[in-house]
């Protein structure tokens, strides 16, 4: 049996110009929400509150690099 493929992503993830930071803006903050919807469990209590802050603040810094320095101007 075979399993379901993935639908395909949309152009604005995919073809368009700045399809890349914005997929990697995604990421990013798709995984610091997952870090902090995941803080109250034990094994991510060990880490300490400024590695969880670091990463929101990278995400924060890759939302805003990708929002206000298009690739266009670089």
């Amino acid at each position: 049996m075979r399993l379901p493929s993935l639908p395909a992503l949309s152009p604005l993830f995919d073809r368009l110009p700045g399809a890349g930071q914005r997929r990697r803006a995604v990421v990013v903050s798709a995984v610091a929400l997952l870090a902090l919807l995941l803080r109250p469990l034990w094994p991510v209590r060990l880490l300490p509150g400024w590695c969880l802050g670091l990463l929101l603040l990278w995400a924060t810094a890759e939302l805003l690099r990708w929002r206000w320095w298009p690739p266009r101007w670089r």
